[in-house]
């Protein structure tokens, strides 16, 4: 079980990654997209998809963090363990707090608003569910064992995730790993997996190529051509 959760799933997880990739830019490029219900209601749309969207963002960038910067490195600059875990506990429970509060107001939006209620399908509802058990699950692990210096996965969920890169996982340093980030792991996994088979995909289409596009000149209007003019008959008048 152990090499199977920990050396085989995470490639299993990759390959439908990059598959499921492929085959929506091949045959689906026209669903490539977040289906937007903006139209249906904006109130509240306006207030949980920000909310959403920046709480993951630093999720994601502190995941990225923990599990590949060696803690050689931030010993090498003077940040100690329990500084490091300080950081991580109260940031990424801020984090985590402003994500789940987004997603909520957007389950919320979708169960409330008629309109959004049927346009949310059972793709959509099988998506929920798992990015809220991640969310949640790596909270509750974080928490649980929040007293002292808290679990250092710096000494074995981070090098296990590094070795996977190197086509040689270590699957060895995730047998004592707790309970709780064993189940935030898995979990974290389905949902890579989930990502390009539903509105997810969307991350992958990111606007980089306006932040290097030539500028967009604006030109104003001639003031007597904003509108419709009412019909006259003869000359028109100028200014000459």
């Amino acid at each position: 079980m152990t090499t199977l959760l920990w050396g085989v799933l995470p490639y299993v997880t990759f390959a439908l990654l990059v598959a499921g990739l492929f085959w929506r830019h091949r045959y689906d490029r026209f669903g490539w997209t977040t289906r937007s219900s903006q139209m249906y209601e904006s109130r509240l749309l306006n207030t949980a998809s920000p909310a959403f969207h920046y709480g993951i963002l630093f999720v994601l960038v502190g995941h990225v963090a923990g599990l590949f910067i060696p803690e050689s490195w931030t010993d090498a600059v003077g940040v100690s363990e329990h500084t490091y875990h300080l950081f991580s506990l109260y940031g990424g429970t801020a984090a985590g707090l402003v994500t789940v509060g987004g997603i909520a107001l957007l389950v919320y939006r979708r169960r409330t608003r008629a309109p959004v209620f049927r346009a949310t399908t059972a793709n959509d509802k099988v998506m929920y569910l798992v990015m809220v058990a991640a969310i949640v699950m790596g909270m509750v692990a974080k928490l649980t064992h929040a007293s002292g210096d808290g679990y250092d996965y710096r000494q074995s969920i981070a090098p296990w995730a590094r070795s996977l890169f190197t086509l040689t996982p270590d699957t060895g340093l995730m047998a004592g790993v707790p309970v709780l980030y064993q189940i935030h792991a898995v979990v974290g996994m389905a949902l890579i997996a989930l990502v390009p088979y539903t509105r997810l995909v969307h991350m992958f289409s990111a606007p980089v190529q306006y932040l290097f596009r030539p500028y967009v000149v604006y030109r104003s209007r001639d003031p007597r051509q904003l509108g419709p003019r009412p019909e006259r008959r003869g000359w028109e008048k100028t200014d000459a």
